[in-house]
């Protein structure tokens, strides 16, 4: 049975002047077509699915389309935009602000003005930004102005930095990998250890990361100052979307290895034709009530104290 007030973490939202800068310049999410959408569809998704409230981000290819000073034009016209549908239907609607890395200067700046200035609930963080991971050096300005406020901070997969295989779209293929990468590089490199007070939703299930967790614990071998027992402290601190990942092959292996406080509801709305399916899917599995709460709302009630039921 369908919770009647879930909480999306992993809902995604495309402004028309971005679809139409993406439409002209022929970008898309690693070859998967831009879909429709508008506020009202989603609402009428929302209302089919048993969603209360869907916290938007935006999805690949990001605002980083050509040089620094776009993208953060861009990315300041996209967060003013959701800031603006958020202000109308606070019930409906949540805001990860998106950020225009690999200018850290520039996503630091937007970052702080989307936390403090729009309230924004959270930021989105592509997986790479031209190849550059989330645990890179370089980033470290960017997590410690987010570790300050306590951010929320959800990890969307994009397209890697390899060739793309014929009739294999990044998306179906790749983003799952590319969201394991971006994860045990920031664990290897110390971010999720560093930085205590962010907490990290990872798309998708988390990739493949519970799947294989016991394997990356191998990792401590080559990053001197980690431990195996480290690196799986700090993987368990990751929280984990449902979006295309309820299944009865991928639930048994995210709910073995997750903390049963971090998993939250996702459908990956507009971009996943089938999230009816994964919805329905989530409420045939054998949950007990208590666990079915927690992922349809209860987790991310914690996660957003503004949404927690009165």
């Amino acid at each position: 049975m369908a919770s009647p007030a879930r909480i999306d973490t992993h809902q995604h939202l495309i402004p028309p002047t971005y679809r139409k800068l993406l439409d002209e310049r022929g970008l898309t999410a690693g070859g998967w077509p831009t879909p429709d959408w508008d506020p009202q569809a989603a609402i009428a998704m929302m209302d089919r699915e048993s969603i209360a409230t869907g916290i938007l981000s935006l999805s690949a290819p990001g605002v980083h389309l050509a040089d620094d000073a776009q993208g953060r034009t861009l990315a300041r016209q996209v967060n003013e935009y959701h800031a603006e549908l958020v202000k109308g239907r606070p019930d409906r609607f949540g805001q990860f602000a998106c950020i225009p890395l690999p200018d850290v200067d520039g996503a630091v700046a937007e970052a702080v003005h989307a936390l403090d200035v729009l309230h924004a609930d959270g930021v989105v963080l592509l997986s790479n930004a031209g190849g550059k991971y989330l645990g890179d050096p370089d980033y470290e300005t960017l997590w410690a102005e987010l570790d300050a406020r306590s951010a929320v901070v959800f990890i969307h997969p994009t397209e890697p930095p390899i060739q793309m295989l014929k009739g294999l779209p990044s998306p179906l293929l790749d983003y799952p990998f590319d969201t394991t990468r971006t994860a045990i590089h920031m664990v290897a490199n110390g971010v999720m250890s560093r930085r205590k007070r962010i907490r990290v939703i990872l798309s998708h299930g988390g990739g493949f990361l519970p799947y294989a967790a016991y394997r990356f614990v191998g990792a401590a071998q080559f990053n001197p100052g980690t431990t195996p027992e480290g690196i799986m402290a700090d993987m368990k601190r990751f929280y984990f979307d449902t979006a295309l990942s309820s299944t009865p092959a991928a639930l048994p292996s995210l709910l073995a290895f997750a903390n049963p406080t971090h998993i939250t509801f996702g459908s990956d709305f507009p971009f996943a034709p089938s999230s009816h399916q994964f919805n329905a899917a989530l409420d045939a599995y054998p949950l007990d009530e208590n666990q079915r709460y927690a992922i349809n709302r209860g987790n991310a009630e914690k996660l957003f104290p503004r949404l927690a039921a009165s």
